[in-house]
């Protein structure tokens, strides 16, 4: 059980006998009243999202998930194909539940997978990844004083702004939280 003083963005919680991940999360502290915590949650096994009010100090369950390091294989249009690599035993997600996470996996990268109850339902993957440059406007020469950038697609399909003096074939590492650019890999 955890408080709702513990309360953060991606935290698990059980709520309805179903594992949800939290999206958002508000503390509020009315004039009059007692004070409550607003909640956006998301279902790791059908990907809705619902929000829900707490009231400030409330318990709430934590389900019971399982994780495991898996390398990711292939996709098939549908559905995404992990293998155990100590077992070799093989799982797969629908790409509804791999959601946005997919332009952030490669062939044989290494992910976290989100079992409940026995069933995989989610995937996690590293706070940053590296990707390469596949499409991006040529290097401009000009006006860079306003700090702007260009829009450049990554390897995976993702779509990020980078500086001006990014090009095609560049190595790129990406923080997956906020689809933003950090640096250029050397």
């Amino acid at each position: 059980m955890i408080s709702t003083q513990q309360f953060r963005k991606g935290a698990k919680i059980e709520h309805d006998g179903k594992p949800y991940v939290m999206v958002d999360f508000q503390h509020v502290n009315p004039g009059k009243g007692s004070a409550f915590c607003r909640t956006k949650l998301k279902n790791l096994e059908t990907g809705q999202v619902l929000e829900v009010t707490y009231k400030s100090g409330d318990m709430v369950p934590v389900p019971d998930l399982e994780f495991k390091e898996m390398q990711y294989l292939y996709n098939d249009g549908d559905n995404y194909f992990f293998m155990d690599t100590k077992t070799y035993d093989q799982t797969q997600l629908t790409e509804k539940e791999v959601a946005d996470q997919k332009f952030y996996i490669i062939e044989n990268s290494m992910v976290r997978v989100t079992y409940f109850q026995g069933r995989a339902v989610a995937l996690e993957v590293d706070n940053f990844v590296e990707l390469e440059v596949t499409e991006t406007q040529p290097n401009i020469k000009g006006d860079t004083s306003g700090g702007g950038g260009k829009p450049a697609t990554m390897s995976t399909g993702l779509t990020i702004t980078v500086p001006f003096h990014i090009n095609v074939g560049d190595k790129l590492k990406i923080d997956t939280r906020s689809d933003k650019y950090v640096e250029k890999v050397k």
